[in-house]
């Protein structure tokens, strides 16, 4: 079963499961996960208290519901009609919601969250699992049209994207700019055509 919370709920329901997800997204991006609590949520969202201990019970459980509500939010794939222009429309997304002032700083708490707490660990992974899916099309897309060697991991190309950008932002440091999106993306389109990334 999955943890209260994080099923969808419709109709009336839908406009609480809004605002509270809209607090606690607010309340990560402000002071992290630690210092979560579903009272201050409430009181944020301007519900019952009751209602978001029934709804979700845990911080790990509005957590992993807030992660599903930002992949169904999310901007889709775009369509280019080049591998070169998916995976910079791909780093570009990437980087403009790393550098987005509530958007950023929500991630990194959930990021650093995932480290110690198991639930959220797993909420974070299929988040990333279906962002990343969703993107690996471009790459099968590329294959058919003759952009990328056969077998290649559609995945593995779209995770190595978008890697150097997490490592600016959570270990190194440093602006995450046009000059670090075209390297990242230059880097990947050589090691895609040396056949880097083909299945073995």
């Amino acid at each position: 079963a999955r943890d209260p919370g994080t099923v969808r709920p419709g109709g009336r329901t839908a406009r609480v499961r809004a605002a509270v997800l809209r607090a606690a997204g607010d309340a990560l991006a402000e002071h992290g996960f630690d210092r979560l609590d579903l009272t201050d949520i409430a009181r944020r969202a301007e519900v019952g208290k009751t209602t978001v201990y029934r709804r979700w019970s845990t911080t790990a459980g509005l957590v992993a519901d807030l992660l599903d509500d930002m992949v169904e939010q999310s901007v889709r794939r775009s369509y280019t009609g080049s591998l070169a222009g998916d995976l910079r429309a791909n780093v570009r997304l990437v980087s403009s919601t790393l550098n987005d002032p509530r958007q950023g700083p929500l991630l990194r708490a959930v990021i650093a969250a995932a480290t110690g707490d198991p639930r959220t660990a797993q909420a974070l992974r299929r988040f990333y699992d279906r962002r990343v899916g969703e993107w690996a099309e471009c790459v099968e897309d590329a294959e058919r049209r003759g952009e990328a060697p056969a077998g290649t991991d559609a995945y593995e190309v779209v995770r190595a994207v978008a890697a150097p950008l997490y490592y600016r932002t959570l270990v190194s440091g440093g602006p995450l700019d046009e000059d670090v999106e075209e390297r990242a993306v230059a880097a990947v389109l050589a090691a895609v055509s040396a056949g880097v990334y083909v299945r073995r």
